[in-house]
């Protein structure tokens, strides 16, 4: 009788001692463990999904519309977004560089009007107009080119108030650079035809500039939500301060 011959095992199920360790101590963990860890692995797929599909709604929703000055295509309205004041209560670097574009916009001839939305919540905290007086007293602009948001709490609620409560259909939304798409691509989802202007000047404050485009990714997750959700922001009476001030200066 003829002893067996061990047949080797072929090259495709060998398992390296190391991956074989691996899989046997992953055997060895707790059955709730072993559930713990799947579900955290999921959450975290779960997570870049969601943000990656975010930002792939804002890149496409805001393709080919975001310029710079010199090639900024024409519209009634400039629509300039808050973002924040110095303590006493001026414009912050970043915010001073948005009405600068706008400013420049409106020497141009590229707008006519100049919307300022920003976050008037309490009475020692007024955006809009630190905005206006920022844009007449050192820019010169004519006041009554200038018109104020007093509930743009965030991108979203300033455009959606530019729509439904000014009346605005056609703007230019002014920011930084990292954040115009996103604003061009919630302002066209709630129906106003918009185009974004960005400012990159603010790019020499290296860390807080690269603090702005981290934030994006969850800031574009939230507009999405917004937007889905259609969340209602604080609206009130229909304002007629945009329509006034192009009906003065005859915008064609």
């Amino acid at each position: 009788m003829t002893a067996a011959t061990e047949q080797p095992a072929s090259p495709g199920t060998q398992q390296s001692p190391e991956s074989s360790g691996r899989a046997g101590a992953l055997r060895r963990l707790p059955r709730l463990v072993r559930l713990a860890l799947a579900a955290l692995l999921a959450a975290a797929l779960l997570a870049v999904g969601v943000v990656g599909g975010s930002w792939l709604w804002v890149r496409r929703a805001a393709a080919d519309a975001v310029h710079t000055v010199s090639a900024a295509p024409a519209a009634p309205v400039g629509l300039v977004l808050g973002a924040g004041l110095t303590g006493p209560g001026e414009p912050t670097p970043f915010l001073a560089a948005r009405l600068d574009v706008a400013a420049q916009l409106y020497r141009s001839g590229a707008i006519k009007v100049i919307l300022v939305s920003g976050d008037n919540r309490t009475a020692d905290y007024n955006e809009p107009d630190a905005m206006r007086s920022y844009l007449v007293a050192r820019r010169g602009v004519p006041a009554a080119a200038v018109v104020a948001d007093y509930a743009g709490r965030d991108t979203y609620d300033s455009c959606v108030r530019a729509r439904r409560i000014f009346g605005v259909e056609q703007a230019l939304v002014i920011s930084q650079g990292y954040h115009v798409p996103r604003a061009v691509a919630i302002c066209r989802a709630v129906g106003l035809d918009a185009r974004g202007v960005g400012d990159w000047s603010m790019e020499l404050y290296g860390d807080v500039w690269r603090s702005g485009e981290q934030r994006e990714l969850l800031a574009n997750v939230k507009a999405v939500v917004d937007v889905l959700t259609a969340r209602e922001p604080v609206l009130g009476a229909v304002e007629p301060g945009v329509n006034d001030a192009l009906n003065r200066t005859a915008y064609p």
